[in-house]
Protein backbone atom coordinates (compact mmCIF):
# COMPACT_ATOMS: atom_id res chain seq x y z
CA UNK A 1 0.00 0.00 0.00
CA UNK A 2 2.75 2.60 0.93
CA UNK A 3 5.28 1.43 -1.76
CA UNK A 4 1.79 2.32 -4.38
CA UNK A 5 1.43 5.34 -2.40
CA UNK A 6 4.87 6.84 -3.25
CA UNK A 7 4.35 6.14 -7.00
CA UNK A 8 2.35 9.07 -7.11
CA UNK A 9 2.76 12.25 -7.83
CA UNK A 10 4.34 14.38 -5.23
CA UNK A 11 0.79 16.54 -5.11
CA UNK A 12 -1.41 13.36 -4.61
CA UNK A 13 0.84 11.46 -2.82
CA UNK A 14 0.74 14.25 -0.22
CA UNK A 15 -3.01 14.73 -0.51
CA UNK A 16 -3.51 11.01 -0.18
CA UNK A 17 -1.37 10.68 2.87
CA UNK A 18 -3.38 13.87 4.53
CA UNK A 19 -6.62 11.79 3.66
CA UNK A 20 -5.67 8.86 4.80
CA UNK A 21 -4.13 10.36 8.71
CA UNK A 22 -7.68 12.62 8.72
CA UNK A 23 -9.95 9.85 8.03
CA UNK A 24 -8.16 7.33 10.50
CA UNK A 25 -8.94 10.80 13.60
CA UNK A 26 -12.43 12.11 12.01
CA UNK A 27 -13.59 8.18 11.60
CA UNK A 28 -12.56 7.09 15.00
CA UNK A 29 -13.18 10.47 17.25
CA UNK A 30 -16.76 10.72 15.12
CA UNK A 31 -17.87 7.30 16.35
CA UNK A 32 -17.11 8.05 19.80
CA UNK A 33 -18.81 11.41 19.62
CA UNK A 34 -22.05 10.71 18.22
CA UNK A 35 -22.19 7.67 20.50
CA UNK A 36 -21.05 9.41 23.72
CA UNK A 37 -22.32 13.46 22.96
CA UNK A 38 -25.13 12.47 20.60
CA UNK A 39 -27.18 9.44 20.86
CA UNK A 40 -26.66 8.59 24.43
CA UNK A 41 -25.63 11.81 25.91
CA UNK A 42 -28.87 12.26 28.20
CA UNK A 43 -29.08 8.38 29.26
CA UNK A 44 -25.40 8.13 30.31
CA UNK A 45 -24.86 11.80 30.88
CA UNK A 46 -24.79 10.82 34.91
CA UNK A 47 -21.50 8.69 34.00
CA UNK A 48 -19.52 11.48 32.42
CA UNK A 49 -16.29 11.75 34.07
CA UNK A 50 -16.69 15.83 34.53
CA UNK A 51 -20.16 16.47 34.76
CA UNK A 52 -19.79 19.60 32.82
CA UNK A 53 -19.78 18.85 28.74
CA UNK A 54 -16.97 20.87 27.00
CA UNK A 55 -18.39 23.89 24.87
CA UNK A 56 -19.08 24.59 20.94
CA UNK A 57 -16.01 26.71 20.70
CA UNK A 58 -13.96 23.50 22.49
CA UNK A 59 -14.97 21.41 19.62
CA UNK A 60 -14.08 23.72 17.08
CA UNK A 61 -10.34 24.39 19.35
CA UNK A 62 -9.71 20.77 19.02
CA UNK A 63 -10.56 20.13 15.32
CA UNK A 64 -8.61 23.06 14.23
CA UNK A 65 -5.67 22.09 16.02
CA UNK A 66 -6.36 18.17 15.26
CA UNK A 67 -6.56 19.59 11.75
CA UNK A 68 -3.19 21.41 11.49
CA UNK A 69 -1.47 17.87 13.21
CA UNK A 70 -2.67 16.13 10.44
CA UNK A 71 -1.36 17.97 7.94
CA UNK A 72 2.33 17.35 9.98
CA UNK A 73 1.77 13.84 10.18
CA UNK A 74 1.49 13.38 6.66
CA UNK A 75 5.05 15.78 5.62
CA UNK A 76 6.66 13.36 8.45
CA UNK A 77 4.97 10.44 6.50
CA UNK A 78 6.01 11.66 3.24
CA UNK A 79 10.03 12.10 4.94
CA UNK A 80 10.27 8.68 6.49
CA UNK A 81 8.12 6.24 3.86
CA UNK A 82 9.81 8.46 0.53
CA UNK A 83 11.63 5.59 -1.57
CA UNK A 84 14.96 7.11 -1.40
CA UNK A 85 14.84 6.91 2.51
CA UNK A 86 12.84 3.49 2.98
CA UNK A 87 16.67 1.73 2.03
CA UNK A 88 18.05 2.83 5.28
CA UNK A 89 15.39 2.11 7.42
CA UNK A 90 14.43 -1.16 8.99
CA UNK A 91 11.34 -1.64 7.44
CA UNK A 92 10.63 -4.78 5.45
CA UNK A 93 8.19 -5.76 2.80
CA UNK A 94 7.71 -9.96 3.48
CA UNK A 95 6.45 -11.30 7.04
CA UNK A 96 8.38 -14.58 6.15
CA UNK A 97 11.32 -12.36 6.70
CA UNK A 98 10.71 -12.35 10.35
CA UNK A 99 7.57 -14.73 10.68
CA UNK A 100 4.32 -14.41 12.01
CA UNK A 101 5.68 -14.77 16.16
CA UNK A 102 7.44 -11.71 15.99
CA UNK A 103 5.32 -9.70 13.58
CA UNK A 104 2.81 -10.12 16.18
CA UNK A 105 5.27 -9.21 19.24
CA UNK A 106 6.90 -6.55 17.42
CA UNK A 107 3.26 -5.09 17.62
CA UNK A 108 3.37 -4.88 21.80
CA UNK A 109 6.91 -3.88 21.59
CA UNK A 110 5.92 -1.21 19.67
CA UNK A 111 3.21 -0.10 22.07
CA UNK A 112 5.85 -0.25 24.85
CA UNK A 113 8.18 2.00 23.17
CA UNK A 114 5.98 4.34 22.42
CA UNK A 115 4.56 4.55 25.83
CA UNK A 116 8.29 5.36 27.19
CA UNK A 117 8.52 7.85 23.86
CA UNK A 118 5.43 9.39 25.37
CA UNK A 119 5.67 9.37 28.88
CA UNK A 120 9.27 11.07 28.90
CA UNK A 121 8.68 13.43 25.88
CA UNK A 122 5.37 14.43 27.42
CA UNK A 123 6.96 14.85 31.23
CA UNK A 124 9.46 17.24 28.74
CA UNK A 125 7.23 19.65 27.60
CA UNK A 126 5.58 20.12 30.83
CA UNK A 127 8.67 21.88 32.03
CA UNK A 128 7.63 25.37 33.09
CA UNK A 129 10.06 26.74 30.29
CA UNK A 130 8.62 24.75 27.77
CA UNK A 131 4.85 24.38 28.43
CA UNK A 132 3.68 27.25 26.86
CA UNK A 133 5.15 26.91 23.72
CA UNK A 134 4.80 23.55 23.33
CA UNK A 135 1.86 22.00 25.80
CA UNK A 136 -0.63 24.50 26.19
CA UNK A 137 -2.71 24.44 23.53
CA UNK A 138 -3.33 20.96 24.26
CA UNK A 139 -4.60 21.51 27.61
CA UNK A 140 -7.05 24.09 26.62
CA UNK A 141 -9.39 20.93 27.38
CA UNK A 142 -9.71 20.94 30.38
CA UNK A 143 -11.93 18.51 29.96
CA UNK A 144 -11.87 17.00 27.08
CA UNK A 145 -13.68 15.85 24.27
CA UNK A 146 -12.80 13.01 21.32
CA UNK A 147 -12.24 15.82 19.15
CA UNK A 148 -9.37 16.68 21.40
CA UNK A 149 -6.98 13.65 20.56
CA UNK A 150 -4.70 15.30 18.20
CA UNK A 151 -5.05 18.96 19.18
CA UNK A 152 -1.61 19.67 19.55
CA UNK A 153 0.32 22.80 18.85
CA UNK A 154 2.60 22.42 15.72
CA UNK A 155 5.65 21.97 18.11
CA UNK A 156 4.26 19.44 19.85
CA UNK A 157 2.77 17.74 16.88
CA UNK A 158 6.28 17.66 15.26
CA UNK A 159 7.56 15.77 18.52
CA UNK A 160 4.30 13.42 18.45
CA UNK A 161 5.11 12.42 15.32
CA UNK A 162 8.81 11.49 16.10
CA UNK A 163 7.84 8.09 17.56
CA UNK A 164 7.50 6.45 13.75
CA UNK A 165 11.28 7.95 12.99
CA UNK A 166 12.50 5.83 16.67
CA UNK A 167 10.88 2.74 15.66
CA UNK A 168 11.62 2.50 12.05
CA UNK A 169 15.48 3.61 12.57
CA UNK A 170 15.30 1.51 15.65
CA UNK A 171 13.79 -1.94 15.20
CA UNK A 172 12.80 -4.41 11.95
CA UNK A 173 9.21 -3.27 11.32
CA UNK A 174 6.37 -4.55 8.66
CA UNK A 175 4.55 -2.00 7.60
CA UNK A 176 1.06 -3.93 7.99
CA UNK A 177 2.68 -3.11 11.68
CA UNK A 178 2.82 0.10 11.50
CA UNK A 179 -0.51 1.08 10.27
CA UNK A 180 -2.32 -1.30 12.50
CA UNK A 181 0.29 0.55 15.43
CA UNK A 182 -1.21 3.67 14.20
CA UNK A 183 -5.10 2.40 14.43
CA UNK A 184 -4.63 1.15 17.51
CA UNK A 185 -2.64 4.52 18.93
CA UNK A 186 -5.81 6.68 17.53
CA UNK A 187 -8.45 4.81 19.61
CA UNK A 188 -6.69 4.65 22.83
CA UNK A 189 -6.12 8.27 22.13
CA UNK A 190 -9.84 9.03 21.69
CA UNK A 191 -10.66 6.65 24.53
CA UNK A 192 -8.36 8.67 26.92
CA UNK A 193 -9.87 12.14 25.94
CA UNK A 194 -13.48 10.69 25.74
CA UNK A 195 -14.92 12.47 28.92
CA UNK A 196 -16.50 8.35 30.32
CA UNK A 197 -14.53 5.64 31.10
CA UNK A 198 -15.13 2.23 29.52
CA UNK A 199 -13.62 -0.41 32.15
CA UNK A 200 -15.34 -1.93 34.68
CA UNK A 201 -15.24 -0.48 38.14
CA UNK A 202 -12.57 -1.72 40.38
CA UNK A 203 -10.40 -2.07 37.11
CA UNK A 204 -7.87 0.36 38.17
CA UNK A 205 -6.97 -1.47 41.30
CA UNK A 206 -6.56 -5.48 40.01
CA UNK A 207 -3.66 -7.10 39.56
CA UNK A 208 -4.00 -6.08 35.47
CA UNK A 209 -5.88 -2.58 35.35
CA UNK A 210 -3.39 -1.16 37.76
CA UNK A 211 -0.81 -1.34 35.25
CA UNK A 212 -2.67 -0.03 32.27
CA UNK A 213 -4.17 3.70 31.34
CA UNK A 214 -7.73 4.66 31.93
CA UNK A 215 -9.88 7.68 30.42
CA UNK A 216 -10.13 8.72 34.53
CA UNK A 217 -6.50 8.56 34.45
CA UNK A 218 -5.72 10.84 31.51
CA UNK A 219 -8.89 13.34 32.28
CA UNK A 220 -7.26 13.91 35.25
CA UNK A 221 -4.51 14.96 34.08
CA UNK A 222 -6.52 17.12 31.75
CA UNK A 223 -8.09 18.37 34.85
CA UNK A 224 -5.60 19.24 37.22
CA UNK A 225 -2.40 19.64 34.58
CA UNK A 226 0.60 17.91 36.48
CA UNK A 227 0.83 13.63 36.69
CA UNK A 228 -0.34 10.96 34.92
CA UNK A 229 1.87 11.43 31.79
CA UNK A 230 1.22 8.07 30.32
CA UNK A 231 -0.12 7.02 27.29
CA UNK A 232 -1.16 2.90 26.74
CA UNK A 233 0.12 2.50 30.21
CA UNK A 234 0.87 2.93 33.93
CA UNK A 235 4.56 1.75 34.51
CA UNK A 236 6.21 4.66 34.30
CA UNK A 237 3.91 6.42 36.39
CA UNK A 238 3.65 4.17 39.17
CA UNK A 239 7.91 3.85 39.02
CA UNK A 240 8.29 7.84 38.96
CA UNK A 241 6.22 8.58 41.80
CA UNK A 242 4.04 10.60 39.03
CA UNK A 243 0.68 8.98 39.51
CA UNK A 244 -1.81 10.78 41.05
CA UNK A 245 -2.30 9.71 44.74
CA UNK A 246 -6.47 9.56 44.51
CA UNK A 247 -6.29 8.15 41.05
CA UNK A 248 -8.19 5.18 42.25
CA UNK A 249 -10.92 7.25 44.16
CA UNK A 250 -11.59 8.89 41.21
CA UNK A 251 -11.86 6.15 39.08
CA UNK A 252 -14.18 4.61 41.38
CA UNK A 253 -16.41 7.25 41.55
CA UNK A 254 -16.55 7.40 37.94
CA UNK A 255 -17.34 3.89 37.28
CA UNK A 256 -19.96 3.55 40.18
CA UNK A 257 -23.42 3.70 38.96
CA UNK A 258 -25.13 7.05 39.57
CA UNK A 259 -28.45 7.39 41.44
CA UNK A 260 -31.26 7.14 39.72
CA UNK A 261 -31.95 11.12 41.23
CA UNK A 262 -28.78 12.57 39.83
CA UNK A 263 -29.56 10.75 36.12
CA UNK A 264 -32.71 12.39 36.06
CA UNK A 265 -32.32 15.81 37.48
Amino acid sequence: MLSQLFELPFALRWMALILLIGLRYFLVASIFFLIFYVALKQKWRGWKIQAKSPSGQDYKREILFSSLTIIIFSVHALCVFNPTVVPYTNMYKSIGDYGWAYFFFSLVLILFIHDTYFYWMHRVIHHPKLYKLFHLTHHKSTNPSPWAALAFHPLEAVLESGIISLLVFTIPVHRFTILLFLFIMMIYNVYGHLGYELYPRGFSKNWFGKWINTSVNHNMHHQFVHGNYGLYFLFWDRFMGTLQTDYDEHFEQATTPPSPKSTNT
